[in-house]
């Protein structure tokens, strides 16, 4: 496979894509080509089935339909629940190049952008409702006929109108009139008279819907939409620094990025509804068309509309607004490391908190830790570790192993299985710890992929006690993705696409896919009621198994270098551990009880579990709550301390008592 570039994808990453892209250079000959090329080498998935037929007709569906106000089900159905012939022929149709199946769905939307023609002319805007709850569109279903279909429209008007009231009436009229311009647009894009146009279109949308009918991270992109995703990857551009959602009714700000424009002007607030930026209203905007407005020259200022939510006493007030931020350049990172520590006995309980997994020419997580650490112990007595990988989404695998590098002596940390069934170990071999005493790994639902690999490892080896969620993420596979690497950034006019190549195992031969890591003692925390992790995906990978490799004998070497390098390698090798396992008993009770007789920590899991987070907004666990996790997280290692010397006590006199007895 040509033009490809190796890269290990262990982050959970979210972008959004332009719907609005130029249109690939490809025909049905291409098309096919490229579904087989991604497929030749997918982690499981190697030829069209049945299976993949049905999931890529659903995908072309919502490819065409995104937001669910076009198609009811009726004009649908052939498709979401396909029969056997339909399936066959759309599988011999694939082999000759035929993509017509998916065409006649087209066809439908056709019919369909007729229908919702009709109903937008139907619509008084004076009787639209007054109260629509916007979550609500969240996990829409497919409207069952024309009057739901018509409800929903009208409820999606609402919200907009309701926005877009916000502005003077100059704008207001702007407001609406954009809207209606993107809906036509989208409509137009797929009515064009203009034939070569049009196939290229939806041979586009067949590729995405193939390409994610694999699984929940193998993608194709557009030219435009590789553009975008090459801003992701490099992960530097000019703007304001804050994350935004779209809530139909505007743009919610739902993080500010540390260090950036917005932070240092401190205006713009978390929660604050963004619904024009320049006098341009953005309320029925593209997400992507928003965030390029926002975006501009360095050193020059934008002006952002926002709603705000205000508390008077017991009432919630809206003001209106506008904010001035300076643009400059966002280096799209999170704070790197947190270090502290806690007095305890004689002396400190030391707390590392890791926020991603990165390396640069000058700094790196692993060696920035280890510096931490030794500093805590040239100054402190250091009688444990905790190491807090909460919401750590990932990155650098070579950074996974080298951070638990810190806490083992050398070892297998994470095994590579690809496409071909080939295993590759990736180890760690310096034979130097910097702390081998107790150590507490603390991970929540939002913990993955690299912070996976760490927690699991180190677990495996009997290193350290895993505390905090039930499980965490469980994205146990791998991504390459194609670009050009000697190109300048430039992309492939065919498109790009993104592939999941296969699973990787910790020492145990066990994969976090799917499953997670799952804790030795639960404690929850504000992600435990959430539904988020792998297996919330819409077509996850299956989870998977391998031999363990706790007794490494190389053999993923070539025979030469596995023979010059082995006596060496093996000398010092992390032995597999049981001390920790008969204290986990009374830790968990100690941990149990604790929680049980802490009303504080008992009223906010009953929050929880009446409040929904949603999945790409945080939870406000520091302003809101204490963090009850990392209290807890730090008693457990309290008492593992003092189980730990007891248990060095008793076996002191054990062997006093033996000698005497001799």
């Amino acid at each position: 496979m040509k033009r490809i570039l190796w890269t290990l994808l262990l982050t959970v990453a979210t972008f959004q894509l332009p719907t609005e892209a130029r249109s690939p250079a490809i025909d049905p000959s291409t098309t096919k080509e490229k579904i087989d090329e991604i497929m030749s080498v997918h982690a499981s998935q190697k030829k069209v089935n049945p299976t993949l037929i049905q999931r890529a007709f659903v995908n072309f569906i919502e490819e065409l339909d995104p937001t669910k106000t076009y198609f009811v089900e009726s004009d649908i159905h052939e498709w979401l629940e396909p029969s056997e012939q339909l399936i066959v022929s759309t599988e011999q149709g694939y082999e000759q190049q035929d993509f017509s199946n998916f065409f006649q769905i087209h066809q439908a939307m056709v019919k369909a952008i007729e229908r919702r023609d009709r109903i937008e002319q139907s619509i008084d805007l004076d009787a639209l409702p007054t109260k629509v709850d916007s979550t609500k569109f969240k996990d829409l279903k497919w409207a069952k006929d024309e009057g739901e279909l018509q409800t929903r429209i009208m409820e999606v008007k609402a919200l907009q109108l309701q926005a877009a009231k916000r502005l003077n009436d100059e704008l207001q009229e702007k407001s609406l009139k954009r809207i209606d311009k993107i809906r036509r647009q989208h409509e137009e894009e797929l009515l064009t008279t203009d034939c070569e146009k049009r196939e290229k279109v939806l041979l586009a949308k067949v590729l995405k819907s193939f390409a994610s009918s694999l699984d929940s991270h193998t993608v194709y992109f557009t030219p435009d939409e590789a553009e975008q995703f090459l801003i992701n990857v490099q992960q530097r551009l000019f703007g304001i620094g804050a994350a935004l959602r779209d809530d139909i009714n505007g743009f919610r700000v739902i993080k500010i990025v540390e260090g950036g424009p917005a932070e240092r002007s401190g205006e713009l607030k978390v929660d604050d509804l963004i619904i024009a930026v320049n006098g341009e209203p953005v309320v029925g905007m593209n997400i992507t068309d928003a965030v390029n407005l926002i975006r501009g020259e360095e050193d020059t200022p934008v002006v952002l509309t926002v709603i705000r939510e205000k508390k008077d006493d017991d009432m919630t007030l809206e003001q209106t607004l506008d904010v001035t931020i300076l643009r400059g350049e966002v280096v799209l990172k999170e704070t790197r490391y947190e270090v502290g520590y806690e007095p305890f006995g004689d002396g400190v309980i030391a707390y590392l908190r890791l926020f991603s997994f990165y390396q640069d020419p000058e700094f790196s997580s692993a060696t920035d830790l280890a510096n931490q650490l030794s500093k805590l112990k040239e100054e402190h007595k250091v009688l444990g570790v905790v190491l807090d990988l909460r919401s750590n989404s990932g990155g650098m695998l070579s950074q996974a192993v080298a951070v638990a590098g810190l806490f083992i002596t050398k070892g297998v940390v994470v095994s590579i299985k690809d496409e071909e069934g080939k295993v590759q170990h990736l180890r760690d071999i310096d034979g130097r710890t910097v702390w081998n005493g107790p150590l507490v790994v603390l991970i929540n639902r939002a913990s993955a992929s690299a912070s996976e690999i760490v927690a699991q490892t180190l677990q495996d080896y009997g290193r350290a006690l895993v505390i905090g969620d039930d499980h965490s993420f469980g994205k146990g596979s791998f991504q390459t993705f194609t670009l050009n690497a000697g190109g300048q950034g430039n992309v492939n006019p065919e498109g790009e696409y993104k592939v999941t190549r296969g699973r990787y195992y910790t020492v145990s031969g066990k994969s976090p896919q799917l499953v997670g890591v799952q804790s030795d003692i639960v404690v929850p925390g504000p992600y435990s009621e959430i539904e988020i992790g792998e297996k919330f995906a819409k077509y996850p990978l299956e989870t998977d198994s391998i031999a363990p490799n706790f007794d490494d004998d190389l053999s993923d070497l070539p025979y030469f270098q596995r023979s010059k390098i082995s006596s060496l390698y093996k000398y010092n090798l992390q032995q597999r551990s049981e001390e920790l396992l008969p204290l986990i008993p009374t830790l968990r009770a100690n941990s149990e009880k604790r929680v049980e007789n802490s009303k504080a920590y008992q009223a906010m899991l009953e929050e929880l579990k009446k409040k929904e987070v949603p999945l790409d907004e945080e939870p406000k666990e520091d302003r809101v709550h204490p963090d009850f996790q990392l209290t807890e997280g730090m008693n457990v290692m309290r008492d593992l301390i003092v189980l730990k010397k007891l248990k060095i006590l008793e076996s002191s006199e054990k062997e006093s008592a033996s000698m005497a007895g001799n």
